[in-house]
């Protein structure tokens, strides 16, 4: 049986999570944001290999986010990631996104490439090499225990944005992993010049019906919405508007909560709605 039969992206990341919180607890050094360089060239020894990742090295290539290669022998591995991107989190992230490809699927392929689709790419198929990379980055990075504990309030922008200032991740980040788990009906929406570029939905809203098939389809952000007011830019706490405006087949005379946040450095924009709980949207011929 191979490795990547053996670790799924959550107990690969746990196994991990549990060496660092150890030492951590032992040095008393701070636990958040992880360190991925330093685990990355500690993960062969963690896991008992013995063809490590010898290297972590920055590269500025166009178009590229991430990649991991081995040497002609098979016996070490280089970590590249860009570290011209726009923050921190995404640098830690596609870092992680890499760990993840040499933990999951080292003997599967000798080489790894990875753009901006691949990195950060959900929702996705978890079948998927891209996704369970993603998926063992959120897990290694964000520990679920420690992410339930974060969330102790009603959940907005600012408490999503202090988790992922926490975890060192990007705000997207933060709230697709909050998504995961989350009892609320809530709804992440990724929009470009008007458009809904993808959207990613709880479990709780997606069995309400509060979903984007954006892969099938072209959507428009509705008019009346917090998304199509080009004078306000940021709205964190969120505000009230019909769940009509978003979902027309909806009880009228009923409100969901909109956050919002220009992006301006990757010219798009974010988008969390978040639902009553006891609501459904599906339309007439779906319920």
């Amino acid at each position: 049986m191979s490795h990547a039969e053996i670790w799924t992206p959550p107990r690969a990341a746990n196994r991990i999570v549990k060496v660092v919180e150890a030492v951590s607890g032992i040095h008393g050094t701070d636990r958040f944001p992880l360190d991925v360089t330093q685990v990355a060239l500690e993960a062969a020894n963690i896991f008992g290999w013995s063809d490590p990742i010898s290297r972590v090295q920055a590269a500025n290539i166009k178009g590229f986010e991430g990649a991991l290669f081995t040497n002609g022998s098979r016996n070490e591995w280089l970590l590249l990631y860009n570290d011209t991107m726009a923050s921190p989190g995404r640098i830690r992230f596609t870092q992680a996104h890499e760990l993840g490809h040499y933990v999951l699927h080292r003997t599967l392929r000798d080489s790894f490439q990875c753009g901006d689709s691949d990195v950060l790419s959900w929702p996705g198929d978890e079948a998927n090499l891209e996704t369970q990379a993603d998926d063992f980055a959120s897990y290694l990075l964000m520990p679920m225990d420690d992410f339930r504990r974060q969330i102790n309030c009603d959940v907005d922008l600012n408490v999503l944005g202090d988790c992922a200032e926490r975890y060192g991740v990007s705000l997207t980040a933060a709230v697709l992993k909050w998504l995961k788990f989350t009892e609320e009906k809530a709804v992440l929406i990724m929009s470009k010049s008007g458009f809904i570029d993808w959207a990613w939905s709880s479990e709780p809203a997606l069995k309400a019906g509060a979903f984007f098939r954006t892969k099938t389809n072209v959507i428009e952000i509705p008019q009346g919405t917090i998304a199509s007011d080009d004078s306000i830019h940021i709205e964190r706490e969120g505000k009230e508007v019909p769940v009509i405006s978003w979902f027309p087949y909806a009880e009228k005379g009923i409100a969901l909560r909109e956050m919002k946040l220009n992006m301006d450095q990757f010219d798009c924009t974010l988008t969390l709605l978040i639902l009553p709980k006891s609501i459904e949207v599906w339309p007439p011929s779906e319920r």
